[in-house]
């Protein structure tokens, strides 16, 4: 029996903004990425989505992003290690203070964005967050791009670290994400996108852009929770997951 998280981007809705269907995505997944309000978010959303999830049994943890809401946390930022360091701690805090108010434990952080995508390639940004998480509580798990310099920083440092690969996103021959900014950066097909990942779990082979296998490793797999199709994707690779003999369980039952 293969093991593998499902997790989802979630919790970012923004005042009078609604973004995605949380209540709806949650009770389908393994683990939730909950916004911080640096991105995205704000704290009556912080505070709902962590009741949601504590309802349903889903696990949930810190999605910090950049200061960059008109930007949704996805243009890159200037910021020396030092600033991201404590923009990091600064939004784990502000997630757990609604955990513990709920009675729940946060089980990981995965950075947003930008921050997501440099920190693949940036050993020093990398290096920063994964100290952040580190200090607060040594116990959380890093959520990383399978392959990138965060998961190499956190096993260096002795923190819990999982690999993480996109259903609908396309990769680079480096393992990296193709930029959104590029053609045929997302992979619109459902049954292609579902076939990939089944693929990368069983296999642990992903086919890039230029039509070249690349090896992966894949501990979770991330469904975008702001799309407008995103629950009819979650059901189908939920099926898709049975049909295979793939569990889906939190990353705590896959990260020892």
């Amino acid at each position: 029996m293969y093991k593998i998280d499902l997790n989802s981007d979630l919790g970012e809705s923004f005042g009078a903004y609604k973004i995605g269907s949380d209540a709806n995505v949650i009770p389908l997944i393994s683990s939730a990425n909950v916004a911080c309000g640096f991105h995205a978010g704000d704290p009556v959303v912080m505070a709902k989505t962590a009741a949601l999830c504590k309802e349903s049994g889903c696990a949930l943890g810190a999605h910090p992003g950049y200061p960059d809401l008109v930007g949704f946390g996805r243009r890159n930022l200037a910021v020396s290690p030092a600033e991201a360091k404590a923009m990091t701690t600064y939004q784990i805090g502000a997630l757990d203070a609604f955990c513990k108010a709920a009675g729940i434990k946060m089980q990981h952080v995965k950075p947003h964005g930008a921050m997501y995508n440099m920190a693949a390639k940036d050993a020093a940004l990398a290096k920063a967050i994964c100290e952040a998480i580190y200090e607060y509580d040594k116990d959380l798990i890093l959520m990383g791009l399978a392959g990138s310099q965060m998961l190499v920083q956190a096993k260096e440092m002795g923190l819990k670290c999982a690999a993480e690969v996109f259903a609908d996103r396309a990769y680079e021959e480096d393992g990296t994400l193709v930029a959104r900014s590029k053609p045929g950066s997302m992979i619109e097909d459902e049954d292609e996108a579902v076939a990939r990942v089944i693929r990368m779990i069983k296999e642990g082979k992903v086919t890039a852009i230029t039509g070249k296998d690349i090896a992966i490793t894949a501990d979770s797999v991330c469904v975008h929770g702001d799309g407008p199709k995103a629950l009819a994707f979650v059901e189908k690779l939920r099926n898709a997951f049975a049909a295979e003999g793939i569990e889906i369980v939190p990353l705590t039952q896959i990260v020892k």
